[in-house]
């Protein structure tokens, strides 16, 4: 059950951990308290609390706060902050950093730090500002990095036959261990990884990032009481509808348009971004939504929606097109698949298009990855023609003729004409294609006046025509 997502769960929970937040604008987020090893989600966080043995405690109050407490343990490691999924370096991803502020009392050895992994190649990764009884990593240093006002000792050790995200194995760890220590500032974490670079430590594609308690051998506490992740400048705590930046909300390849979700408007209570299972969007509860604005060139699309529910049960998402809801998503299972719903008749121009939560029972939430748009396959030609060039000329007789350049690949063309003291354009003569370079019409108005011509090119698939967007408008003035 997510805390954060139903009323009913907030008192709940509020009642078994008697955790009152102070009240304000922000929605009032009930604590989670974990003692085993376990993974779970904080909005668009990831936490996590690992040990061997020993007695722990992690309590996770909302917007990647939360509190730790470890006695008598081997190794344990409490985090929260954002998981990747291994597609992307962090070159590919802009700047990371993490803002914090730690009430950090360990009791032997221990660090604060960021701290994560990457693959291909497997490396365990430590930022530490701040450590116990000991100061890691016991090894000599490589070099040092100036950055976010202190010095920065850098280190490459490695470890054999332990444990990691793909089980017991042999893995490097790079390291940049502050020489002065605090407990709150800025980590600017990409800075890191550029100068471990510099020293041949290459990481692979990200895993994670996350601001980190580690305890080892010893006893302790620690109160995150602020923790605020940015990727590529852009804040991913999920206190709003935050979009994580990218090179592009979507990318268009022949008739096909993909959306990145994560990039789209997000609306509803809960709507955010998420980092796991893919980077995309996490609806939470119904009437969260993502949408964004397309201009369809046909009238006819295939959708397609990658994502994923957060567990067994079935997540369903509406795809509503203007204030009609045409089809439905269903997403079973945590591992992300494709769904589509083919001929969906959409009409021409600009449309609203939304996908929404509207089945949630609060049990399960729903990822999305990306959207993409496809014209239906239909007989004839399909590609949307191009802008026509139009010109109008009056003559000495009254009479005014538009001349229409030559577009390839058309059937035809429509020619409008907006009336002096009209505001509205309507239908004048439809010319069909033929040979000559230039399409003419000779048109003779009834009044005096302004009038105002556009043209649209039409190609036919079928029984239906496709068309082009309005040339520019040209305008003449009829004195008689």
């Amino acid at each position: 059950m997510r805390g954060t997502k139903k009323i009913i769960a907030v008192l709940l929970s509020l009642l078994l951990f008697l955790s009152f937040p102070p009240m304000g604008t922000d929605l009032v987020k009930a604590a989670t308290v974990v003692t085993n090893n376990i993974e779970g989600r904080d909005g668009e966080y990831t936490y996590s609390l690992w040990k061997d043995y020993g007695d722990t405690t992690m309590t996770v109050k909302g917007n990647g706060q939360f509190e730790c407490e470890w006695k008598n343990i081997g190794n344990a490691l409490f985090r929260e902050g954002i998981k990747f999924d291994c597609t992307k370096t962090y070159k590919q991803m802009g700047a990371i950093s993490v803002e914090y502020g730690v009430d950090y009392k360990p009791d032997g050895n221990s660090y604060l730090c960021v701290y994560g992994w990457s693959r291909d190649p497997l490396i365990e990764y430590y930022i530490v500002d701040s450590w116990g009884t000991w100061r890691p990593p016991g090894s000599k240093s490589m070099g040092t990095i100036e950055v976010d006002g202190g010095t920065y000792d850098i280190y490459e050790t490695i470890r054999e036959n332990q444990p990691s995200i793909d089980g017991n194995t042999t893995f490097k760890q790079y390291w940049s261990v502050r020489t002065e220590k605090r407990t709150s500032g800025t980590i600017s974490v990409t800075e890191h990884f550029k100068a471990w670079e510099q020293l041949g430590l290459t990481l692979g594609k990200l895993y994670e990032a996350s601001l980190t308690v580690e305890g080892y051998q010893s006893n302790g506490w620690a109160d995150v009481y602020s923790n605020k992740v940015t990727v590529n400048g852009e804040n991913s705590n999920n206190t709003g509808n935050n979009n994580v930046s990218k090179d592009s909300s979507s990318k268009t390849t022949g008739n096909e348009t993909k959306f990145e979700c994560e990039s789209m408007e997000k609306s509803g209570p809960y709507a955010g971004n998420t980092y796991s299972p893919f980077s995309g969007a996490a609806l939470y509860a119904n009437t969260d939504s993502v949408e964004t604005t397309i201009d369809f060139s046909s009238a006819t699309n295939d959708f397609t929606l990658r994502g994923a529910s957060d567990g067994s049960n079935t997540a369903r998402v509406d795809l509503v097109i203007g204030n009609k809801t045409v089809g439905t998503f269903s997403f079973k299972g945590t591992e992300p698949t494709e769904q589509t719903i083919k001929n969906i008749s959409t009409g021409t121009g600009n449309q609203k298009v939304k996908l929404t939560v509207t089945a949630d029972d609060g049990t399960w939430d729903v990822f999305l990855d990306n959207f993409t748009i496809k014209e239906s396959k239909v007989s004839g030609n399909s590609s949307k023609p191009a802008k026509p060039v139009i010109s109008a000329l009056a003559s000495n007789d009254g009479s005014i003729t538009i001349s229409i350049g030559k577009t390839e690949g058309v059937s035809g063309y429509r020619i409008y004409v907006k009336e002096p003291g009209s505001n509205k354009y309507v239908k004048l003569k439809t010319v069909k294609k033929n040979g000559t370079k230039v399409r003419t019409y000779t048109f003779t108005p009834a009044n005096a006046g302004k009038y105002s011509f556009k043209v649209k090119a039409y190609n036919k698939s079928g029984n239906k025509k496709k068309w082009s967007s309005a040339s520019k408008a040209v305008k003449v003035n009829i004195q008689k």
